[in-house]
């Protein structure tokens, strides 16, 4: 092989390689990333035990909102139909955010409460978020429950 051919072919070879170190960095940084919904039963089911930040998604439990007193911390639960998560949440609720409506809390689980960063209420009195609908309908096939209309999305989210 002559000088300049090989030249050309560890070129073409380095390229190569840093392209697929930089595809491999971009992988990994979006990995990390990625936060998944879980409803509470699958959270107790251990599918989001190797997660560090994810978002679980419900309603919000009847009876269950508690404010402490001269601060921002709230106590809710959040329940899919089959199991009841309580949430700890420091700071301000979203102004649709009541007893009774969909839900998406971001943050992590710390034993058996799930302390979130972030809380999302829907945005009307029509819609649940898809992910959460969805998740809730699977958790009811599960356990042979009927899809209901509270379960149902009645809304694509692009409002």
């Amino acid at each position: 092989m002559n000088p300049t051919r090989r030249r050309r072919l560890l070129l073409v070879l380095g390229f190569a390689a840093a392209a697929a170190v930089a595809v491999t960095l971009v992988t990994l940084a979006l990995r990390e990333n990625i936060t998944y919904l879980y409803t509470p039963s699958q959270v107790y089911a251990g599918e989001a035990a190797d997660q560090a930040v994810f978002r679980l998604g419900g309603m919000v439990a009847e009876g269950s909102l508690q404010r402490e007193e001269g601060t921002l911390k709230v106590r809710f639960a959040v329940n899919d139909g089959d199991a009841v998560m309580p949430v700890e949440y420091e700071g301000i609720l979203p102004d649709l955010f009541r007893e009774n409506q969909a839900v998406i809390a971001t943050g992590r689980r710390e034993g058996d409460v799930f302390v979130a960063t972030q809380v999302l209420a829907k945005h009307d009195e029509t819609y649940m978020p898809r992910e959460v609908a969805e998740a809730m309908a699977r958790q009811h096939q599960k356990h042979g429950v009927p899809a209901d209309a509270d379960t149902a999305p009645a809304g694509d989210g692009a409002d």
